[in-house]
């Protein structure tokens, strides 16, 4: 492996060529999204099809991606996050009309730097936040509300619906699991 900063036409040229692999499965999956396939599109396109949501038109609107079609949940508004690590942080709104977060988020990680890791596609757990009540807490709590507010322990976990149900407001069905469980790591 080459250390940063030095020059190897060996691994340029690998890079290269696994990015033209990357870029063919970017170009497969964004034809069955509709969207380009970043993290947040494929997320959000995920839940869609796990949770029966109608996203927006429009992938720019404000603080809210759709609304829950059917349900308990049903006409209720919705931001989607994906993390591929749960790294403790969650990018929030003040914004009166979302009405929940729905986070779908790879393993919990500790991790100070990046070197050396990866961060696969995966989802290991799924959170839903209401939004009004979050807020709440998290001025309650002093923290500031934005880019990566803290979310303790406590809040995730009493937010979970999978692997574990601990938040009443959305019992996932024996289908939602099967279907989650096709992203596992």
């Amino acid at each position: 492996m080459t250390q940063p900063g030095q020059m190897s036409s060996t691994s340029l040229a690998e890079v290269a060529a696994l990015l033209r692999e990357r870029n063919a499965l970017d170009a497969r999956l964004g034809q069955i999204v509709g969207r380009p396939p970043e993290k947040g599109h494929l997320g959000e396109w995920i839940a869609s099809q796990i949770f029966d949501i109608q996203l927006e038109t429009s992938a720019s609107r404000k603080a809210i991606d759709g609304r829950f079609r059917t349900g308990p949940l049903g006409g209720r508004t919705v931001n989607i996050k994906w993390f591929f690590k749960r790294e403790g942080g969650l990018d929030m709104t003040e914004s009166p009309d979302l009405d929940y977060y729905l986070v779908l988020a790879g393993p919990t990680t500790v991790v100070f730097s990046s070197r050396g890791m990866t961060r696969p596609a995966v989802i290991a757990a799924v959170y839903l936040f209401d939004a009004v009540q979050l807020l709440v807490e998290q001025r309650a709590r002093g923290v500031k509300v934005g880019i990566f507010s803290s979310v303790v322990n406590a809040q995730w976990k009493a937010a979970e619906i999978y692997p574990t149900a601990t938040c009443p407001a959305l019992v996932i069905t024996d289908e939602q699991r099967r279907q989650l469980e096709l992203f596992a790591g």
